[in-house]
């Protein structure tokens, strides 16, 4: 028999820009949150997950690894992993998941810290490795002034401009959803609204992406506690299935892939359940540039391939009193560059219907969260049953 694993417990950190607080403290502040909202202690964790796992030569993306976090909080682990081989960000949920059915851990926390703002604030105390020389994929994209996300998702994007008539009023509308929906979240970043004069009128930084195009570094950690669905005795909050994975990784070094992996992923997600894309009640869709989402609403089948633009059209459709709420927190646009973790625990908050000023209508029962979508990426469609 499969055991199923189940979402038991989230938590976040303050979020912020620069902060002051040690991201060890900003990851052990979501911790205790998410353990307290699972009713769980330390003593009853068994594992560990995250991504990328620390990286020593760019502290300011991932200062805390699993180790780290083991021996601070004197956890005693019978499985855990951190590492940037996965499939994106929520490639450490997944690999969560793996374990729980492998009878491996009972309770894992999975956990995302970033310091990026603080970091480069900060360089004598968090340096980034600089090289002599180009080497690897960068040799190929650096000497052309390509040396960010930005232009390399802004090619894909211009792409929908050309082919299907993607315009810039359309794109904008993930960004003014993102900033309307972080005006509800009391822990969001964005603290006023944006409006399409303003969005319009912003410095270009790669087109077709304006400043409002793009997310912005942040300081937090975001944690979600993984649990077998036979440890749910011990659980005292609603409990979330996480019904179905998926994940892809798209010519990782971006070299000549005709799609982003958020098409092949979207595709195979539905393949794995029951469930289909009219089940969905929320979806919270990677918007690490607000194409991303729209690669997204796409791929999973909320609408055909080049019909991104139109769905959005206007913003009733995904706002949060529309027939699919998006990115009900603010997304990264609006909360803060989260890195993919953010959209899992908002699906948590939704299903529960503890978002407050923020919760969707009705009743939700499913959501999908995403992270990634560039050249690899990971859905997860969670059900609360």
């Amino acid at each position: 028999m499969t055991i199923e694993a189940y979402i038991t417990g989230v938590g976040q950190s303050e979020v912020g820009i620069r902060l002051a607080r040690h991201p060890m403290l900003l990851t052990v502040d979501a911790v205790k949150e998410a353990l307290a909202d699972a009713g769980l202690t330390i003593g009853q964790i068994d594992g560990v997950s995250t991504y990328p796992g620390k990286t020593p030569n760019y502290l300011g993306n991932s200062p805390i690894g699993s180790d780290d976090l083991i021996d601070a909080l004197g956890i005693r682990p019978t499985w855990h992993q951190g590492g940037a081989e996965l499939t994106s960000q929520l490639g450490a949920v997944v690999a969560a998941v793996g374990a729980i059915r492998m009878g491996l851990a009972r309770h894992i926390i999975c956990f995302r810290t970033l310091y990026e703002a603080a970091a480069l604030a900060r360089p004598d105390e968090y340096p980034s490795h600089r090289r002599a020389k180009v080497s690897g994929s960068s040799q190929w994209t650096a000497p052309f002034h390509a040396a960010s996300a930005a232009n390399w998702i802004a090619q894909y994007a211009m792409r929908h401009v050309k082919r299907y008539g993607l315009t810039r009023e359309q794109l904008g509308q993930i960004s003014l959803t993102a900033y309307a929906n972080a005006m509800r979240n009391p822990r969001a970043l964005v603290r006023k609204p944006l409006t399409m004069e303003d969005y319009l009128s912003s410095r270009m930084i790669s087109t077709p992406f304006c400043l409002y195009d793009c997310d912005r570094f942040t300081d937090a950690s975001t944690v979600l506690i993984v649990s077998a669905g036979d440890a749910l005795d011990e659980i005292s909050a609603t409990p979330i299935r996480i019904a179905a994975s998926a994940g892809v990784v798209e010519r990782h070094s971006w070299d000549q892939a005709e799609w982003v992996a958020a098409y092949p992923t979207g595709q195979d997600l539905w393949t794995r359940t029951d469930y289909s894309v009219d089940d969905v009640d929320t979806a919270q869709l990677y918007d690490g540039f607000s194409f991303n989402a729209i690669t997204w609403l796409e791929g999973l089948g909320f609408c055909e391939v080049g019909e991104g633009g139109r769905f959005i059209e206007g913003g009733q459709r995904i706002a949060l009193d529309g027939e699919l709420p998006l990115n009900t927190a603010g997304g990264q646009i609006g909360a803060g560059r989260l890195h993919g973790f953010g959209f899992a625990h908002e699906a948590v908050v939704q299903l529960r219907g503890a978002g407050g000023d923020r919760q969707i209508a009705g009743d939700p029962r499913v959501a999908v969260a995403a992270s990634g979508g560039g050249p690899l990426a990971t859905a997860l469609l969670l059900a609360r049953d």
